[in-house]
Order: structure tokens, then C-alpha cells, then sequence
């Protein structure tokens, strides 16, 4: 599965790029993203154990701080997500987009958005259900409470597209 919606409609994969995520409070109405959470089969759980934001420092010329957010529980979790297949220059490609709320108290301080963090296997279990219709599914999409996450300094080398990979980057450095 590709990150970044490529609906049928498209011509190329560059709109990708700018469908990596999906605002959940306007979902229900845009025809893309419409269709996709009103369709229990273009539900997606996107599973994960955190993500990143990064704060703008007050002096422009630094770079942007990176902090990781994960469950206060620690393990994964799972996003609310869309996806859709299609055609691209006749090969068939399956792409998917995240949904995101309001930043909750632990987020905000970093950014004023969050991926939605469904709560647990009945809320993955539920948005997953065609017994599930678009309104009830939208009702999910709401910021996992605060005393659930929690935030630490990331790795620097985050920052870095195409860079170092590995669990060293999951341990912040001084």
C-alpha cells in the first residue's frame, strides 16, 4: 500500500504529496474522502507504536526540534485510515491517507493536529464494521485522551528525509 491517496480519478502520483492526510471533521464532506469513510472496505487500521512533530524554535535559523509521541502504555496502536485502489499508467495501486483531530493537551504544545489514535480493539474493531455508517464512524475520529500519550525529545536525525534508519533514532541525544 502506497502513502498518500491516489484516488481514481488521478492522473499522476504527485497528488499524493498533498493527501497524506485527511482533516476528519471535513471528511463526510469532501467527494474523495466521502465515499472512502461512508465504505467500511476503505476503512484502514494504519498500525503504529508512535509518531513524530516537530516544534519551530524561536530562532528561525536553528532547526525544528523533533518530539516522538506513543502511548503512556507503551505497544502499538492503531490510526483511523482511508484507502482506496487505482490505476496508474494501467498498473493498479493501492494508496491510503491517515485521518486527523485536534491535538490533544500532550500534542498541542507541538502542533495544533494529531493523527486519530483509535482507542483500543473495540473502537478498531468498530470502525472497521459495515454495521458502522459514515456518521458513526466520524464520531470515532476524536483525539485519544491526554493521560494516554505521552511526549519525549526525539532524535535530531529524524529530520533527516532519506537519512539513517534504525532503532538508534528511536533514543533521543543530548
Amino acid at each position: 500500500m502506497r502513502w498518500g491517496l491516489i484516488p481514481p480519478w488521478a492522473k499522476d502520483a504527485k497528488i499524493a504529496h498533498k493527501m497524506i492526510n485527511a482533516r476528519s471533521e471535513t471528511a463526510d464532506r469532501n467527494g474523495t474522502y466521502r465515499r472512502l469513510l461512508a465504505d467500511a472496505d476503505r476503512r484502514a487500521l494504519l498500525p503504529a507504536d508512535g509518531f513524530y512533530e516537530w516544534l519551530a524554535p524561536e530562532d528561525r535559523r536553528q532547526p525544528r526540534v523533533p518530539f516522538r509521541f506513543t502511548l503512556a502504555e507503551g505497544g502499538p496502536f492503531a490510526f483511523a485510515g482511508l484507502w482506496t485502489p487505482g490505476r496508474l499508467d494501467g498498473e493498479r495501486i493501492e494508496s491510503a491517507t491517515m485521518l486527523t483531530t485536534t491535538a490533544n493537551a500532550v500534542v498541542a504544545p507541538v502542533h495544533d493536529r494529531m493523527p486519530v489514535i483509535l482507542a483500543g480493539p473495540e473502537s478498531e474493531a468498530a470502525w472497521l464494521s459495515g454495521e458502522l455508517d459514515m456518521a458513526a464512524a466520524k464520531a470515532l475520529c476524536v483525539p485519544l485522551p491526554a493521560e494516554r500519550m505521552v511526549a519525549t525529545p526525539a532524535n535530531p536525525l529524524v529530520n533527516k528525509a532519506g537519512g539513517d534508519e534504525g532503532p538508534e533514532l528511536l533514543v533521543a541525544v543530548a
